[in-house]
């Protein structure tokens, strides 16, 4: 790995780390500030709420430890990277987030069956759910623009963990407002509202981080687009085979690409350097492209033979069948295609030629390996 690439892992991870970090504290302050004032307010909603905020400090916590762990370079273990601790880091919190809305669902929904008479919240929690309000929101926004400038889907995820607790303070607003008009079962019902998109949220990221870990692939649309790219490509006849997957915020492709069988090797390769520039323009995020060069389309049910003389054993037949050629300098150009050799060889002799192109070819019997047979000679 390059010195650049670690520099920039380095400065990704400090930048996770200080978003994140400020939105801890604001969490514990909004949490604490909301669980104390709920209590004494009654106003179970916002003690809810603030059970929520403190999931947003634990979410904190697990991004700080998987960011460290998923920002390292490639090793002999982990020779892609460890961008998937950040996928098993998102996974735990939204299981975790499952658990916790799910229990505090139960919790006032029982609290609201069994209970006679429901308390009704005082003016103070108007004021806490504003400030929560307004607190979230702006972290969200500080938390998404820096997760989409690292390109991290489990910081951009923790910034939509903070909206929605914005989102819940909502909830609570209106929850103490119609309580306090009157209808004190609205803040009992603001609390289940507020468990259930916390378990939502949670189902939410750990739904993504399942289809990640089972390596589902790129959007139809996404993977038409790099279809286009690479068949746009001069030299590619054919794509196919082509799969990709995500680890963490990077993208990685495997494709097969046609090109014309009479071209070098090098050629070839050529050609595959350019479908990565033009797939990597087409998706940025894409990090790793392995590609692999087809002299014919073996989707139509070619399957090369495995028993198909290798070059040493068509050497020896050549010789076997005309044995002047260990005298005369030669070397030869395989294509195996259509489960036959097409073999050309190359008299390298100038004139006048010890050995005519015309004898080698009387020479020679037609085994059914054999495609075709040219020999070219110079002039």
């Amino acid at each position: 790995m390059s010195a650049s690439h670690q520099h920039r892992l380095d400065g990704e991870y400090r930048a996770a780390s200080r978003v994140t970090v400020i939105g801890m504290i604001l969490d514990a302050v909004l949490g604490l500030l909301k669980c104390i004032v709920g209590l004494l307010f009654n106003s179970q909603a916002l003690f809810v709420d603030g059970i929520h905020s403190f999931t947003d400090v634990a979410s904190d916590l697990v991004v700080l430890v998987v960011m460290k762990l998923s920002r390292r370079g490639p090793d002999a273990d982990h020779p892609y990277g460890h961008q998937r601790f950040e996928t098993l880091g998102t996974m735990i919190l939204g299981s975790f987030l499952i658990a916790i809305g799910g229990a505090l669902a139960w919790d006032n929904l029982w609290r609201v069956l069994t209970s006679n008479e429901l308390a009704i919240p005082g003016w103070p929690v108007l004021v806490i759910a504003a400030l929560s309000i307004l607190g979230k929101e702006w972290i969200f926004r500080y938390t998404r623009k820096v997760g989409e400038e690292i390109r991290s889907d489990l910081i951009v995820a923790n910034a939509w963990h903070s909206r929605t607790d914005a989102f819940s303070s909502v909830v609570v607003l209106v929850g103490a407002i119609g309580a306090m008009a009157g209808f004190p079962w609205l803040d009992a019902l603001a609390a289940i509202i507020i468990a259930i998109i916390i378990a939502h949220v949670g189902w939410q990221f750990t739904w993504s981080s399942v289809r990640e870990l089972v390596d589902t692939g790129l959007s139809d649309q996404d993977t038409q687009r790099l279809r286009s790219a690479a068949m746009e490509t001069e030299g590619v006849r054919n794509v196919h085979d082509l799969r990709s997957r995500r680890m963490g915020s990077d993208i990685l492709v495997d494709v097969h690409l046609v090109v014309k069988p009479e071209i070098s090797v090098s050629e070839g390769h050529q050609v595959g350097m350019q479908v990565i520039r033009r797939m990597r323009e087409t998706l940025p995020e894409i990090r790793d492209i392995n590609f692999h060069i087809d002299a014919e389309n073996d989707q139509q049910g070619i399957i090369t033979n495995p028993e198909l003389p290798s070059r040493k054993s068509i050497r020896e037949w050549l010789r076997g069948q005309v044995p002047e050629l260990d005298k005369t300098r030669h070397h030869l150009r395989l294509h195996y295609l259509g489960n036959q050799v097409h073999v050309e060889l190359f008299l390298d002799e100038s004139p006048p030629h010890p050995l005519s192109g015309d004898t080698v070819m009387a020479r020679l019997d037609s085994p059914a390996w054999l495609g075709s047979l040219r020999v070219w000679q110079p002039g």
